[in-house]
């Protein structure tokens, strides 16, 4: 490979990024049902939320009540993660008016692995793959209609994870 062609390389790359940048700021402005998904991603981020090291201080700082578990939040998750680094988690529920999904890993330095606003009329499935330092009952938060739900399962995590 000589000089022109790593030349070319970098331009046609720096081409199509800024094509992509281009589209994206064109889909802010269509008409068809984007408006509801972009106003849920500007909602205020969680700090505090991110900073509590227990389940019941994040829920707590999250949603201002308590969860109650329920069995119309399916939560699919491994019984052994054979790498701590890379667990999927799912969750979909057949709870009416879903606005929120959150995932919680009881043992990690940081409880609360994620929070998801759900647009209205958005199918309320979340996949996911966390982190985790080590074997920890994993909770999925699901808000909907002013209650909170929850499912929860002890995940083992038997190499890896957040401490290495």
């Amino acid at each position: 490979m000589d000089m022109t062609d790593v030349k070319f390389s970098a331009t046609r790359r720096l081409i199509l990024q800024g094509a992509g940048a281009v589209a994206l700021v064109g889909l802010g402005n269509l008409p068809f049902g984007l408006t509801p998904a972009l106003a849920a991603a500007n909602d205020k981020y969680p700090e505090e939320a991110f900073k509590q090291k227990s389940d019941p201080d994040v829920i707590k700082t999250l949603y201002g009540k308590t969860a109650e578990p329920s069995d119309k939040v399916k939560m699919d998750a491994p019984e052994i993660a054979e790498n701590g680094a890379v667990v999927p988690i799912s969750v979909s529920t057949t709870l009416a008016d879903v606005t929120s999904v959150a995932f919680l890993v009881s043992e990690n330095p940081n409880v609360l692995i994620a929070k998801y606003n759900i647009p209205a009329g958005t199918l309320p499935s979340v996949a996911n793959r966390i982190k985790m330092a080590k074997t920890s009952n994993v909770t999925v938060l699901v808000e909907a209609g002013g209650k909170l739900y929850s499912a929860s399962k002890e995940v083992k995590v038997t190499v890896g994870g957040c401490g290495g």
